[in-house]
């Protein structure tokens, strides 16, 4: 598969509210679509390095990588595209919103869930839960 695009993401969540952690979505205005900050790998980055910039530079946060959740594949603009996600506590950070990403929210898994525009990315929500990711909070 040469023409198949990499890219990597997070499920990026901070420290709990009620018992439940929070987890951040953004607004991509291009696309109209509430997603889990994720991008394509620059050439000779390895997927975990590639979700952590992107977070940072889709969030304006820092992250501690936690565990990897899923593999996504499917098709965008004719060609296959693959992204895998880890769960990532934000460490800290302030968003600026910009041309590529113009809002952010923090909500409940439940809420996140329902907010996600894209089908695919919903059981990453699921995924996180299962893994613990944000045990020991």
């Amino acid at each position: 598969m040469n023409d198949l695009v990499r890219a990597a993401g997070c499920v990026l969540w901070r420290g709990l509210r009620d018992g439940t952690p929070e987890i951040c979505l953004i607004h991509r205005p291009k696309y109209d679509d509430w997603s889990f900050p994720k991008g394509k790998l620059k050439q000779g980055e390895d997927p975990l390095t590639a979700a952590l910039r992107e977070v940072h530079e889709e969030t304006g946060h820092t992250c501690t990588p936690g565990p990897r959740l899923a593999t996504v594949l499917y098709i965008a603009k004719g060609r296959p595209k693959e992204v895998t996600y880890w769960s990532a506590r934000s460490t800290g950070g302030t968003f600026t919103p910009n041309k590529e990403v113009d809002r952010l929210t923090w909500l409940s898994p439940a809420e996140a869930e329902s907010w996600l525009t894209h089908p695919l990315d919903k059981p990453l929500i699921r995924s996180f839960l299962a893994t613990g990711g944000a045990a020991g909070d």
